[in-house]
């Protein structure tokens, strides 16, 4: 905890070195009196701001659209706590990222006398607003109230600080980005870096607002970024997120990783993803709840919609689902992906020959428990440098900016045209057409507020999976108390029980339809109750976990900051 202090309170003592041309950071130390001695160093100083431990994204295992085989993380078993490790992780990151912002914002004064030139100084100073509100919305979001610090404090004034009401804290979020945004620039020329713009300022702004529920500002700030005209969508959504997509007109805000550098996505989070036969894991994956989210082509959900057939689940549904999770009998990474019990060998398209299919869980044990894999941003690269690879980590992107304006007009039941478009233009491109052929895709034609609100709220769902944005959509509508209580289903095992209860009987892949729910909650009870699935775990959400604890460490060393309720 004393460590974390003084990050805190001296962050000036503990700048860290960068490579000046990429955001991909070895870390060396130099001491606060005599840094910021000339413009690469105060540089090197906001790059640091962009390392990938300082900008968590929320995890897709603290959500109803993932399994990980029968074990549920500390969020959906209800057992978060302060010496959990995202959490001790979060508080203590963003808090040296602060410290840090507060240090550079410290020292603008002494940089006026190396002749920097006005315009640099101010661009300087806006960065270092944009990371601090950055950190602050992050923190805000998943702490409450928390502490709220903009200067550097020496160590007797930290051991006084307590925590800040949020109420407090958040138009002082928002003043920040507005004032990065007036400082930034719209892009960055003649550099490869991938840092902060005026479009990253007002993006991160709206989410925020979006979070907060502020729907007036998130509509202002997104509808200001829009207005930039600085980004579009991409062409074609499966190729957004693929490694060799760098830098896409969509992306607004993104962290390059690199494996030359050892900035990776981690071959453990590879190996859990991709499929067995070509050697992963196959264990952490999509949840049946999300296939049974994604709407048919007619727009409808798939208890409501003819076109759905539980026995072909892939067929005639919104092309996210099939770009999302791997169709049963398609080629993906070399091979026909088939779970089905029966198919005990499945093409090699490598050799072009039959060989022994370890994706079915009758000759893999820990093949996938339920089925489905991850396909989205999953290509033949995954296979490479030792099942590793480097996309980048996008922090936010357009599609995100469209909805963000949408779901803020609905709420304030200002429903023109212009949310009509924002939601269409999403939807369209997953179909690979302009939002104006509303004939060759299922258009938001829809005004009354509270079907616009079931509406987006299921496009963001379909267009964000697997992108670490359904945790804070649950916990800030409100819904982890009923999508994170129920079971996470999976199928029959062995595979001699499959067989006899479903795949003889004509029952694969699903033996029935699950009935959907106002809140897009699929109810599987139906096929539990007569022994055709498995229970692989009871999610168990604590509504205290609306707001995480504050780290227990910390509150044992300060006693003015107090615990949020139920730790």
């Amino acid at each position: 905890m004393k460590r974390n202090i003084v990050i805190l309170v001296l962050g000036s003592c503990c700048l860290f070195n960068s490579c000046y041309e990429l955001d991909l950071n070895p870390l060396s130390q130099g001491s606060s009196e005599n840094w910021y001695s000339s413009e690469t160093e105060i540089e090197m100083a906001l790059k640091d701001g962009y390392r990938q431990d300082f900008w968590p994204k929320d995890k897709e295992e603290w959500t109803d659209d993932y399994v990980y085989r029968e074990t549920n993380s500390a969020i959906v078993n209800g057992t978060l706590n302060g010496q959990t490790d995202e959490v001790t992780k979060m508080w203590s990151n963003q808090y040296k990222a602060i410290a840090r912002a507060n240090t550079v914002l410290a020292n603008m004064e002494k940089a006026q006398s190396l002749g920097i030139s006005q315009s640099k100084i101010d661009q300087y100073t806006a960065e270092a607003y944009f990371l601090r509100a950055s950190m602050y919305s992050t923190l805000i979001s998943h702490f409450g109230d928390v502490v709220y610090v903009t200067e550097v404090m020496d160590v007797d004034q930290a051991f006084e600080v307590g925590r800040t009401a949020k109420a407090e804290i958040i138009p002082k979020v928002y003043e920040d980005f507005d004032k990065a945004a007036a400082g930034l620039p719209l892009v960055y020329t003649g550099s490869t870096s991938q840092r902060a713009t005026r479009g990253a300022a007002l993006a991160l702004k709206a989410r925020f607002a979006l979070y907060m529920g502020d729907w007036q500002v998130a509509a202002e700030a997104s509808k200001a970024c829009m207005e930039l005209g600085q980004y579009k969508l991409h062409s074609k959504f499966s190729d957004l997120f693929l490694t060799t997509t760098r830098n896409a007109e969509e992306s607004i805000f993104v962290l390059p990783r690199s494996i030359s550098d050892k900035v990776t996505l981690g071959s453990g989070e590879v190996l859990n993803a991709i499929t067995r036969n070509p050697g992963g894991w196959a264990a952490k994956d999509p949840s049946w709840d999300l296939l049974a989210a994604f709407t048919c082509t007619d727009g409808l959900p798939i208890d409501e919609s003819p076109l759905f057939d539980s026995h072909d689940p892939f067929k005639n549904r919104d092309p996210r689902c099939c770009e999302t999770i791997v169709p049963f009998g398609s080629k993906f990474l070399g091979f026909d992906y088939n779970p089905h019990p029966e198919a005990l060998e499945v093409m090699n398209y490598n050799t072009g020959k039959m060989q022994k299919n370890n994706d079915t869980r009758a000759n893999a044990q820990y093949a996938s428990f339920n089925g489905l894999v991850w396909k989205k941003g999953i290509d033949e690269t995954w296979l490479d440098n030792g099942k590793d690879v480097d996309p980048d980590k996008i922090i936010i992107r357009y599609a995100d900016i469209l909805l963000i304006y949408a779901e803020a007009k609905i709420e304030l039941n200002q429903i023109d045209q212009s949310v009509l478009d924002a939601i269409n233009m999403v939807r369209a491109r997953a179909y690979g057409v302009d939002k104006v052929a509303t004939d060759q895709y299922p258009a938001v034609k829809e005004t009354e507020q509270s079907k616009l609100r079931k509406i987006v709220r299921l496009e963001r769902r379909m267009e964000f999976a697997y992108e670490g944005l359904r945790y804070m959509d649950l916990v800030r509508w409100k819904l982890a108390s009923k999508a994170l209580n129920n079971k996470s289903y999976g199928l029959l095992y062995p595979a001699s029980l499959l067989i006899e209860n479903v795949t003889s009987k004509g029952g694969w892949f699903w033996p029935s339809t699950p009935k959907i729910d106002e809140d897009g909650i699929p109810d599987f009870t139906e096929m539990e109750k007569a022994g055709q699935i498995a229970v692989l775990s009871q999610r168990l959400w604590d509504d205290r976990q609306y707001l995480w604890p504050i780290p227990t460490k910390e509150i044992l060393i300060n006693e003015n900051l107090k615990q949020n309720p139920g730790y």
